[in-house]
């Protein structure tokens, strides 16, 4: 069974058979062979359509982060400068080559921000990899395409691109941005990998060395490197920042800031399942059933009909159509014993040994890193993302560690989750900014054990 899924010419050609077969999928749709998109069979998602840019070419570069092509990108949001240039900045859209967690070859797009403001630190522009939280599934749901429109509503799909005004206050500091689609999401040629760390900590750093290769930017290598997510993006940032002394040791790293990483997904899963964002178990599965054989096994074993046609449901969907469709389902209804997803996970070794692979925190991150969460978040539980400072902590990170104290908004309704994004976002992008402008940052491990 192959591991790529077939292009859809529309949704309801891809529901109709919802099975797991066409979650993990047959086929890969056509593709041109060189740089440049002349697809003519467009892909549709959800009502959708998906511009040929997102289609990958058939042969890859070699090298990880090289450039495979790029255009100019048009700004959702964008205002005249006085000085005739657009405000934030000037937008490409990117794709670009990177390895995914079984080591293969893999087309990632995304977009680079170069920013109108001026840099107000000493020495070259610095630039952030902006990794995006939960956006689905489908390919509609792109963080690029969110930059481009962002609000897409189909009638079948909504998705919002709610992490812009975090790229937003960055540029206004003066540093580029580059911000990745991670693998599968956008581009055509297979499912999104979501909260894969092998797989996103790849794409965030990839994303970083196609920025500096990209033509007539004021990026060099000597810009410092900034890594900022929060939830999907916080662990994808947290997974870069551990893997980049081995993956991309001549990135000059200068700080990461990870908000409510999902550091251990047995953990997360428990979250996750009965709540508003109950589709994301779907996500999470489309997406080891496709990278690993023995999590195919298991859910070929286990799931029931509901179960496979919630998987083939979920694939194309966006945060906002997810949440209406699925929002506080029970993954027991998904199962033929009617136990729940983590129970059969936890039952079976195989599957278990692909979730323990995904912990964050057993590497020492690169530079210093800033850790928040919310006391109160019961979707990206609090307490899994405190262990990951303690982790890193005892593994002598330079972590500066955040316990985001606010009341409880509601259980498993996601404002917990949000709250602390918007909260903590600015205390996040200036403590950032001050890694950026080379300003030493001490850890505060010696007070963990003082802190929620």
């Amino acid at each position: 069974m192959s591991r790529y899924r077939s292009r859809p010419r529309s949704t309801s050609n891809r529901l109709a058979a919802a099975s797991l077969a066409t979650v993990v999928c047959v086929c890969v749709g056509a593709t041109t062979a060189d740089a440049t998109a002349t697809d003519t069979d467009p892909v549709v998602s959800r009502g959708v359509g998906i511009p040929a840019f997102y289609t990958p070419p058939t042969q890859l570069p070699a090298a990880n982060g090289a450039l495979i092509r790029h255009e100019p990108l048009s700004l959702g949001l964008s205002l005249p400068g006085l000085d005739g240039r657009p405000l934030p900045g000037t937008a490409t859209r990117l794709m670009y080559k990177s390895t995914d967690s079984d080591g293969q070859a893999v087309a990632v797009t995304g977009a680079y921000i170069e920013p109108s403001a001026k840099w107000a630190g000493d020495g070259p522009r610095p630039l952030v990899a902006v990794a995006s939280g939960t956006m689905g599934q489908g390919d509609q749901c792109a963080p690029s395409l969110a930059l481009q429109r962002p609000l897409t509503v189909s009638g079948q799909t909504l998705s919002v691109g709610y992490d812009n005004m975090a790229i937003y206050r960055l540029l206004a500091t003066g540093a580029a941005v580059v911000v990745t689609d991670y693998v599968g999401l956008g581009a055509t040629d297979r499912l999104h990998t979501y909260v894969n760390r092998l797989d996103e900590g790849h794409a965030v750093l990839d994303a970083v060395r196609a920025a500096r290769a990209l033509p007539g930017t004021s990026v060099t290598s000597r810009s410092p490197v900034g890594l900022y997510g929060y939830s999907e993006g916080g662990g994808a940032t947290a997974a870069a920042a551990e893997l980049q002394p081995t993956y991309a040791p001549e990135l000059p790293l200068a700080g990461t800031y990870a908000g409510a990483p999902p550091a251990d997904l047995t953990a997360v899963m428990k979250g996750i399942d009965g709540s508003v964002l109950a589709a994301a178990l779907g996500w999470a599965i489309n997406g080891f059933v496709q990278a690993y054989p023995d999590m195919r096994d298991a859910a070929e074993a286990n799931l029931n009909d509901a179960g496979r046609k919630a998987l083939a449901d979920t694939s194309t969907m966006c945060v906002g159509d997810a949440m209406v469709g699925y929002g506080f389902s029970r993954s027991s209804a998904w199962t033929n014993s009617g136990k729940s997803v983590a129970e059969i996970i936890a039952a079976d070794p195989r599957a278990q040994a692909i979730l323990d692979e995904q912990r964050i925190g057993t590497l020492k991150p690169n530079g210093p890193v800033r850790v928040a969460t919310g006391i109160q978040d019961d979707i990206v539980p609090h307490a899994q993302a405190r262990q990951l400072a303690v982790d890193w902590c005892r593994k002598g990170g330079n972590v500066t560690y955040q316990a985001v104290d606010l009341p409880n908004l509601g259980d498993k309704i996601l404002t917990n989750h949000l709250a602390p994004l918007i909260t903590d976002q600015g205390t996040a992008i200036s403590w950032l900014t001050d890694r950026l402008k080379g300003k030493p940052t001490t850890s505060n491990c010696g007070t963990m054990p003082f802190q929620r």
